[in-house]
């Protein structure tokens, strides 16, 4: 029995260290690092270049409409938008993996622009296998954040305030 108890005890403590390091992998592994080109249509089927953002803080928030956590934190960032929209701050929703429809009905009361990735083109080039899903890149272009699971209102207003540059360029597009 206690030979049992050592081999589960063991096992345990592989799972839990192989997900510690691929978490780790994982937050870590884009930070510093270019944000990848983003060109998605708005609901309106305008185009939407994140490079068009460049000297503004940007969130890059990908969700999709049946995600509970998705859907729990889009007050949070309108409300973080809405409070920081004039200081150089853009939050862009990429909507993945979900029907038209509902994105719409669900963008209707989002302040801030949301892009429809039909294709779900968008999930490979910036890693994202889980959603929601947060990046923040700074004015320079770089991710400076990774977020993975539901934002507070609190969070991102803190990890945004050290980013904001002291002058808001007018946006390119």
């Amino acid at each position: 029995m206690k030979n049992w108890t050592k081999l589960a005890l063991l096992a345990l403590a592989a799972v839990v260290a192989t997900r510690l390091i691929f978490r780790r992998a994982e937050w870590s592994g884009a930070v510093g690092q270019p944000a990848p080109p983003l060109v998605l249509p708005d609901l309106g089927g305008r185009p939407v270049d994140l490079a068009d953002y460049r000297g503004r803080v940007v969130a890059v928030n990908f969700w999709a409409s049946w995600c509970g956590p998705c859907r729990m934190e889009l007050p949070a960032l309108s409300a973080v938008w809405r409070e920081h929209q004039g200081r150089c701050f853009e939050l862009l929703g990429v909507a993945e993996e979900s029907a038209r429809e509902d994105v719409a009905a669900i963008s209707r009361v989002l302040p801030y622009p949301v892009l429809f990735d039909a294709s779900a083109a968008a999930l490979g080039p910036w890693d994202v296998n889980g959603y929601p899903r947060t990046y923040l890149v700074d004015a320079e272009g770089k991710i400076r954040r990774v977020f993975r699971g539901a934002l507070a209102k609190e969070e991102l207003a803190r990890a945004i305030a050290p980013l904001l540059p002291s002058s808001c360029p007018a946006r390119s597009g």
